[in-house]
C-alpha cells in the first residue's frame, strides 16, 4: 500500500510576505472613496522606491558584515566569547537577563535597533555554546530592542518627534517628566516579563534540546552558520594582537552609542566638534552614513593590526557584506509598504479614521480604543518618527480638547509599539529573523506570548493613568 506524503504548512519568505502586504494595499485602495486608487505601476514601484528610501542602513548593514567578518577572521571574538562562556560555566542563564538589559538601554535613551543586525553572530554563537538554541539569541536581542524601544523615556526619534510634532501644531505643552516616568514603567515592566519568558524558554532547551520552537531545517542552518562546539575544548590563544582587537571591536561600538545620542537635546556639549575633521559632525549627530565611514575604518586598522595583506582584507571584508546581502534587501524592501500608504494617502485615511473612532467615549475606552488604533497604525507605519509625525498633531490634540492628558496618548503611541515584533512589515524584525535565519512562524510562537502578557499590564497602565492624570 503506497503511503500518502504529508506536506506541512511553511510560510512563504520574508520578500514574498511583504510584498503579497503591498498588494493587498493597493487592492484596498480601489474600495475606498477619498483617497488615491493605487495603479499597477504604484504597487510594483512600491519596494523599490523603499529601497531607495533606506540606502543608507542598507550601506551600514554591508559595511558592518565585511567589519564582523574581518574581526571573526583573526578568531580573537571566538576566543573571547569562550573565555567568558568558561567562566560563566553554571551561571550562563544571567547572560540572557544582561545583554537584553544592555540593549533595552539603548532602546530607551536613543531608539537602537537596526544597530543590533550586528551582534547576532557573536550573541547567537555565544548561546549555542551555553547550550540553548538560535532563537534564545535572536529573542534576547529583538526582545531588547522592542522593549527598550517601545518604552522609550529620552529617545529623540520616538519622545521628542511626538512632543514637537504636537506643540508645534496646536501649541499644546507637554509635561515631559510624565512621560518619562510612565516610558520607565512600560520599559522595565516589559524588560522582566521579556526577560522571565525568554530564560524560562533557554532553560528548557538547554535541559531538553528536543523541546526547542525551531525546525530541524532551522537548527541544521543554524549550527551550520554559527555553531562551533569544539571552540570550549580548544585553549584559547589571547595574544596581544587579540587582545588589541577585542579592544578596538568595544571600542566601535562604543564610539557608535555615543555618536547617536543627542547631546545637544540633553544640553551636554562635551562632545561638541570632536569628530568634525572625521564626519563633518559632532557627536550626536551622526547619521547611518556616517556609521558606515566608522566601520569601514576600523575594518580597514583591525585587519592591518593582524597583518592582513591587502588582497585578503578586501576579500574577507566584500565576504562579509555578501553574507549581508540578503538583510539588507529586506530592510529595504519592507520601506515598501509605507512607499504605499503614503503614495495613496490610506494612511491619512486612516488616522482620520481613528479620530472619528475615539470621539465621545469614556477615559478608559479611550485609552484602549487608542492602543488597539495605534497597534494597527504601527502596523502600517512601523517607524516611530513617521508614525509620530503623521498621528499625534491630530489624536494627541484630540486627547487635549477632550480634557484627557496628552502625555498619556504620547506613552501609548510608543507603548503600542510592541506590535513591532509580530508585524512583517517592520525592517529590524524581518532583517533580524533573516540573519538569524529562522521562519517568522517560529518567531511568533515566544514572541506571541511575550507580546500577550505585556498588551495586557499596558492596557491595565494606561486605563489606570488617563483617569488619575
Amino acid at each position: 500500500m503506497e503511503q500518502t506524503k504529508k506536506h506541512s504548512f511553511k510560510l512563504p519568505s520574508s520578500y514574498v510576505i511583504i510584498f503579497s502586504i503591498i498588494v493587498l494595499i493597493g487592492i484596498i485602495t480601489h474600495f475606498i472613496t477619498g483617497i488615491k486608487s493605487a495603479s499597477f505601476a504604484d504597487v510594483l514601484v512600491a519596494p523599490i522606491s523603499g529601497f531607495g528610501k533606506g540606502v543608507s542602513i542598507i550601506l551600514f548593514i554591508l559595511i558592518i558584515g565585511g567589519f564582523i567578518k574581518i574581526v571573526n577572521s583573526t578568531k580573537s571574538l571566538e576566543n573571547g566569547v569562550a573565555i567568558v562562556v568558561k567562566k560563566m560555566k553554571g551561571k550562563e542563564i544571567l547572560l540572557i537577563p544582561l545583554v537584553m538589559f544592555i540593549i533595552s538601554l539603548g532602546g530607551t535613551t536613543y531608539g537602537m535597533s537596526d544597530e543590533t543586525i550586528a551582534l547576532y553572530p557573536i550573541i547567537i554563537g555565544t548561546f549555542l555554546l551555553c547550550g540553548y538554541d538560535v532563537l534564545t539569541g535572536t529573542a534576547t536581542i529583538l526582545c531588547g530592542v522592542i522593549s527598550g524601544v517601545s518604552g522609550s523615556t529620552i529617545n529623540p526619534f520616538s519622545i521628542s518627534a511626538a512632543v514637537d510634532a504636537l506643540q508645534s501644531s496646536s501649541g499644546v505643552k507637554v509635561n515631559q517628566v510624565l512621560i518619562i516616568l510612565m516610558g520607565c514603567f512600560i520599559w522595565l515592566s516589559s524588560y522582566a516579563i521579556s526577560a522571565f519568558y525568554v530564560m524560562r524558554y533557554a532553560k528548557k532547551v538547554q535541559k531538553k534540546p528536543e523541546l526547542s520552537l525551531m525546525t530541524e531545517e532551522e537548527k541544521k542552518d543554524g549550527n551550520q552558520e554559527f555553531s562551533n562546539p569544539d571552540l570550549l575544548e580548544k585553549v584559547p590563544v589571547f595574544d596581544l594582537k587579540a587582545k588589541l582587537t577585542l579592544i578596538l571591536f568595544g571600542l566601535s561600538f562604543l564610539i557608535m552609542i555615543i555618536a547617536l545620542v543627542p547631546w545637544k537635546d540633553y544640553g551636554i556639549m562635551i562632545f561638541e566638534g570632536w569628530t568634525k575633521f572625521l564626519t563633518g559632525k559632532s557627536f550626536g549627530q551622526w547619521s547611518f552614513s556616517d556609521l558606515s565611514l566608522w566601520f569601514l575604518i576600523m575594518a580597514i586598522i583591525i585587519g592591518k593590526i593582524n597583518h592582513m595583506k591587502e588582497k585578503k582584507l578586501i576579500s574577507t571584508f566584500m565576504a562579509g557584506a555578501g553574507d549581508m546581502v540578503g538583510v539588507a534587501f529586506i530592510l529595504g524592501i519592507s520601506r515598501g509598504v509605507a512607499v504605499i500608504m503614503s503614495t495613496t494617502g490610506f494612511d491619512k485615511y486612516l488616522l482620520n479614521a481613528g479620530m472619528h473612532a475615539l470621539s465621545g467615549v469614556s477615559r478608559s475606552v479611550f485609552a484602549i480604543v487608542a492602543y488597539v488604533l495605534y497597534t494597527g497604525f504601527t502596523f502600517l507605519i512601523p517607524s516611530t518618527s513617521g508614525l509620530a509625525a503623521a498621528s499625534i498633531p491630530t489624536l494627541g490634540g484630540l486627547a487635549h480638547s477632550l480634557g484627557f492628558a496628552p502625555e498619556v496618548m504620547i506613552s501609548i503611541y510608543i507603548g503600542a509599539h510592541f506590535i513591532v515584533g509580530l508585524i512583517p512589515t517592520s525592517g529590524t524584525v524581518m532583517g533580524s529573523l533573516s540573519m538569524a535565519r529562522l521562519e517568522y512562524t517560529t518567531w511568533i510562537k515566544l514572541y506571541g506570548k511575550i507580546y500577550a502578557t505585556i498588551t495586557i499590564v499596558n492596557l491595565i497602565f494606561f486605563s489606570i493613568m488617563i483617569n488619575v492624570l
